[in-house]
């Protein structure tokens, strides 16, 4: 790397790190081109040059912020199906994470919860990944009853929710129960129910098999891709019809 893209590299780092600590410390509004400029270190058009604008400047600051914690939680699932952790306690601990996260970066989960903003951001994108990963484990351990994308969805907008719940209520009269309870109630929807004699049918049988289905080496690609379309015949069929009536 010659000196000069290391130097357009080093300054574009110090300029997103600059804006990163006036957004943390007093929101967006305090990210102005001048009070960037003089943290970092640098003069005003070479801001202009790198981001084209302050709204290009913020969605930087904001991929900035969100790929460190989407980082963090990329090792923390590794570890965990390393270790072998239940994947029911890794995602309630996930999912604690992820509200305090909201809590603590308000103008960033603002930023990165605009549908536009978020269908370009590769760390929003490989945050999906990984809450897909955690409900995967879910499923390979026979614990799910919906669909993996389903319950990906769910868990994902109830997370949403959450947060912007709580960022819109004053922080005096925020519920710090809101989170957990919104999770147990994600749960009862997507969980299996261990205590039954007949936890939930097939539906709940071919959401673990169809998590399992790429690992089955005994069956042909063509068998395993037959498999699977009929195990995701199954878990897309609405309970009255499945059954039935």
């Amino acid at each position: 790397m010659s000196d000069g893209v290391k130097s357009r590299a080093d300054t574009r780092a110090a300029i997103v790190d600059a804006a990163a600590s006036l957004l943390r410390e007093s929101g967006p509004g305090a990210v102005t081109t001048r009070g960037v400029a003089d943290r970092a270190g640098v003069q005003a058009p070479t801001i202009y040059r790198l981001f084209g604008d302050k709204d290009g400047l913020l969605e930087a600051v904001a991929e900035h912020v969100m790929a460190e914690f989407v980082a963090d939680k990329a090792a923390g699932v590794a570890a965990a199906a390393a270790a072998d952790v239940d994947p029911l306690d890794d995602l309630r601990t996930s999912w604690r994470k992820q509200i305090e996260f909201g809590l603590a970066n308000p103008a960033v989960f603002r930023l990165l919860s605009d549908p536009e903003r978020v269908s370009g951001s590769p760390a929003a994108r490989m945050g999906r990944q990984i809450l897909q990963a955690r409900v995967h484990r879910l499923a390979a351990a026979g614990r799910l009853r919906v669909p993996e994308a389903h319950a990906v969805d769910l868990i994902q907008a109830a997370g949403i929710g959450t947060i912007q719940t709580l960022l819109a209520t004053p922080r005096e009269r925020r519920d710090p129960a809101l989170g957990d309870a919104m999770m147990d109630a994600v749960l009862a929807r997507i969980l299996t129910d261990a205590t039954a004699e007949a936890p939930d049918g097939p539906v709940a049988t071919a959401v673990a098999l169809r998590a399992l289905a790429p690992q089955l080496g005994a069956l042909s690609e063509g068998e395993r891709r037959l498999l699977v379309e009929w195990l995701d015949r199954i878990t897309q069929t609405p309970p009255a019809t499945s059954a039935g009536r």
